[in-house]
């Protein structure tokens, strides 16, 4: 695939031209979609009073979110906590308050977490904002305080997946859904002992202790809220928090699911013009993020651009259209086919779709020591 790449001046989107049609992957791709900033006529008086607050105004939709879950997440949570709603009026509120916090809010908001873990939202005088979001209202989410900054900061962004981070697909078959299962089964079982570990053999007391306060403190507080309110405590807090972290798994098992055997470090993929994008702050360039982890999430499909040389040398793997939940079902399904067909061959590094097929599928199979 040849392709003329540049960047519309008259367009609120970066576009990419392609002169000829992909040789397996038929689609056209005219377009890159994925949000970049583009600087609003003014202000709204709300978003100016926050501006007061914020380190950078490309992060006010992080605070257009925060108000919606003010709005609408905290004060059903606690109403469902109340005597208010008894028998089947309590499941008519909780339905929706499920839908809209662990299906419609939960990606944005974790992600949301990951882009201000990597760059404080908040300016230094108002740091304690960025704990109140960590200690307060992570939790409805299924977040336990401290646990995903120590985690992801600490641990997994230094070891890039290597064998010493908790959450390594290295030793698995990563087309293979009894090992996904084991993957998450251990990291259920064993994250949090494995992360405290790697973080005490290393004498980092300031990680480990956060990680510790954290994970333990939300457990004494769902014990406590129990005795409160037994029913609204398992379904706010306690299944959040499992479905959290099969959740967590399972983008971390897709992002690291082709591992180049030559180049360990070369492990992730990029998702490019996928509405998953527009939700979740461009989330789908995880090969972009791992390279330069602190760039402001639209800046990023600026980078994709400037970098497909080494796109192409490194053949790592681009994906057009589709997310990662699509991704883990075409692995788990052993559909390679599926997965071709959405693949960009970005400056025809792949000769065939066959060839494709072949360098997944050597990239899935499990790193043996």
């Amino acid at each position: 695939m040849v392709k003329a790449v540049h960047l519309s001046k008259h367009s609120p989107q970066l576009c990419v031209e392609f002169k000829q049609r992909h040789q397996f992957y038929m689609k056209a791709l005219t377009v890159i979609t994925d949000p970049v900033y583009r600087e609003p006529a003014s202000f709204s008086t709300y978003e100016k009073f926050w501006l007061r607050f914020i380190n950078d105004k490309r992060d006010l939709p992080f605070i257009h979110l925060l108000t919606a879950i003010h709005v609408l997440v905290i004060p059903s949570a606690v109403v469902l906590y109340t005597p208010l709603l008894q028998g089947a009026w309590w499941w008519l509120l909780y339905v929706p308050y499920f839908y809209i916090s662990q299906l419609y809010f939960k990606g944005r908001f974790g992600l949301m977490l990951h882009c201000i873990c990597h760059r404080k939202l908040f300016k230094k005088a108002y740091t304690w904002l960025f704990h109140y979001i960590i200690w307060f209202i992570c939790p409805f989410f299924g977040h336990t305080p401290e646990t995903y900054f120590a985690h992801h900061m600490g641990m997994h962004h230094v070891e890039n997946n290597m064998e010493d981070d908790a959450s390594s697909t290295l030793r698995y078959q990563r087309d293979s859904l009894r090992d996904f299962l084991a993957y998450v089964g251990r990291f259920m079982v064993l994250g949090f002992s494995d992360t405290f570990m790697y973080f005490f053999s290393r004498k980092r007391k300031k990680f480990y202790m956060r990680l510790t306060a954290g994970e333990i403190s939300f457990y004494i507080f769902c014990v406590v809220m129990c005795f409160v309110n037994l029913q609204a405590t398992l379904f706010i807090f306690i299944i959040p928090f499992v479905f959290a972290r099969v959740v967590m798994m399972l983008g971390n098992w897709t992002q690291h699911a082709f591992v180049n055997p030559d180049d360990l470090e070369d492990n992730t993929i990029n998702c490019i013009n996928t509405k998953y994008n527009q939700q979740c702050w461009n989330d789908g360039y995880h090969a972009i993020h791992h390279i330069r982890p602190a760039m402001h999430y639209t800046e990023i499909p600026g980078e994709f651009l400037k970098t497909r040389e080494e796109t192409v040398r490194k053949k790592i793997l681009v994906f057009d259209g589709v997310h990662y939940l699509h991704i883990f079902i075409w692995l788990m399904t052993k559909r390679y086919d599926k997965l071709a067909q959405n693949l960009v061959n970005v400056d025809q590094m792949f000769g065939s779709e066959e060839e494709a097929i072949a360098l997944m599928k050597k990239r899935t199979a499990r790193i043996s020591n």
